[in-house]
């Protein structure tokens, strides 16, 4: 498979994973609190089957990963761990509403079975309230959440795009130090070369001056011989 092809498969995880995720964030942060009884419980155990379905797709994410190569994987592999820990949160957060649904349920009772009248008006009041304030909590949560996430994954583009960057100065510095080294062998070679020029220039000059000198020494000879004989 390649590159891009299982980019495309990857950021079609992606989309299906977000789809899952926002259904199960509208279960806990929207539904589930302004439940009650069986309602409660038939939500809280359809985000249980949309967790399973998140954590099927982060599964195909991974083996999708597995199959691209080594340079595409760092990118891909810091965004399936952000979804990772998204879907945590998620899970923690659907603990903590059956928590509150625990709860609210023995508070509930409790007001049924000791208040009456007024009493048990104003604790309703005060319930929903308490109620209320709650869901915006969670909503306010949610949306930082969000947020954090939204940044998490530009931070980590970022990131990236550094990283690739880096990357590139590091094979360009290698480039030319390789370039540098080449260069550096013929400015050898021709040292080498030039050396050996001047010792036979060298040579040449000696062997010129020892035939003149035998020259000389040849010219003098027969001029003594001339006035000899």
């Amino acid at each position: 498979m390649d590159a891009a092809g299982g980019s495309e498969l990857f950021e079609s995880y992606e989309q299906d994973f977000n789809l899952v995720a926002q259904a199960i964030s509208e279960k806990i942060y929207n539904k589930i609190p302004n439940q009650t009884g069986e309602e409660r419980k038939t939500t809280a155990h359809g985000a249980d089957r949309e967790i399973e379905e998140a954590e099927e797709i982060l599964g195909q994410m991974e083996m999708e990963i597995l199959n691209l190569p080594q340079s595409s994987r760092p990118r891909l592999q810091a965004k399936l761990r952000a979804y990772k820990s998204n879907l945590d949160k998620l899970k923690r957060e659907l603990k903590q509403a059956r928590t509150r649904e625990y709860y609210d349920r023995t508070e509930r009772d409790e007001l049924l079975s000791g208040a009456t009248g007024a009493d048990f008006d104003t604790a309703a009041i005060d319930q929903r309230a308490r109620l209320l304030t709650g869901t915006e909590r969670l909503g306010e949560s949610s949306r930082r959440l969000q947020d954090s996430h939204r940044i998490a994954l530009e931070t980590e583009t970022i990131g990236a795009n550094v990283l690739e960057d880096i990357r590139r100065q590091r094979e360009q510095i290698s480039a030319t130090r390789n370039h540098l080294m080449e260069a550096d062998s013929y400015i050898n070679k021709a040292q080498r070369t030039l050396k050996g020029m001047t010792r036979r220039m060298a040579t040449n000059r000696i062997i010129t001056v020892l035939i003149i000198i035998v020259l000389i020494a040849l010219i003098l000879f027969v001029v003594w011989a001339k006035f000899l004989w």
